[in-house]
């Protein structure tokens, strides 16, 4: 199909005047559409760039570089001193600069500290009959057991009764340890005294409450089971009592 021959032959050849006529009305209106809308704002330059021409003139004016000007307009740097060497002790009144005065406070602090005891000598000298009691109670032995075992550390020292609890070959021995070790913390901690300078002047196992159990046996029988329990005691004092 071509304009010479359309597909409906009524309406025959367009006229080229018309075409021609209708492009030129389009441009037209165009035209006067981009002329009705405002018109966009110049970008704003940023003033960056006269900041080298500005440099430049003032460098020229002054004589004086600007690298040149900020080395003379830094402040010097302060020394820090290290934290230890700074009155370590808080002893030393601040603002105080004259050596001799800050040597004389040192001073009289060492003397102060050597003057005082240690903790350890601190300790107040043992009243006469003062008693340091521990208990456990309820441990899972029979008093009978533990009997046999505190027999052997009655009237010793401390450390003599440490030796022989941890070489005794019984199991109720590793509560009586961990009991003297309670005791001689009690001592120590309560009545500032000295663990190694006591003895144990009194040290009994009393029978506590029995747990009954019940065991099948032949027959339907039923057999109890007693579980028996023990209140252990220990009572130390100095050596010189």
């Amino acid at each position: 199909m071509t304009p010479d021959t359309p597909e409906n032959p009524q309406q025959g050849t367009p006229d080229e005047a018309k075409v021609e006529q209708e492009a030129a009305e389009a441009k037209a209106a165009a035209a006067d559409e981009a002329e009705a809308q405002p018109e966009a704002k110049p970008k704003r330059t940023r003033a960056k760039k006269a900041e080298p021409e500005a440099e430049g003139q003032a460098a020229e004016e002054t004589g004086v570089d600007k690298t040149a000007a900020e080395a003379t307009e830094a402040k010097p740097k302060r020394s820090r001193i290290p934290k230890e060497e700074r009155n370590p002790e808080g002893t030393v009144p601040e603002g105080t600069t004259d050596d001799a005065a800050v040597a004389a406070v040192e001073g009289d602090v060492k003397e102060a500290a050597a003057r005082q005891p240690r903790k350890r000598d601190r300790r107040r000298t043992p009243e006469p009959g003062v008693l340091v009691r521990a208990q456990a109670k309820y441990v899972r032995t029979s008093a009978r057991k533990a009997r046999l075992v505190c027999d052997h550390i009655r009237g010793k020292d401390v450390v003599e009764a440490r030796a022989i609890l941890a070489f005794t070959p019984r199991a109720a021995a590793k509560p009586w340890l961990k009991l003297l070790e309670s005791a001689v913390a009690n001592a120590e901690h309560n009545h500032e005294l000295v663990g190694d300078d006591l003895r144990i002047a009194a040290v009994h196992a009393d029978e506590g409450p029995t747990l009954k159990r019940y065991r099948p046996r032949a027959m339907g029988r039923a057999t109890r089971i007693r579980k028996r329990t023990s209140h252990l005691t220990i009572t130390l004092t100095p050596k010189e009592s």
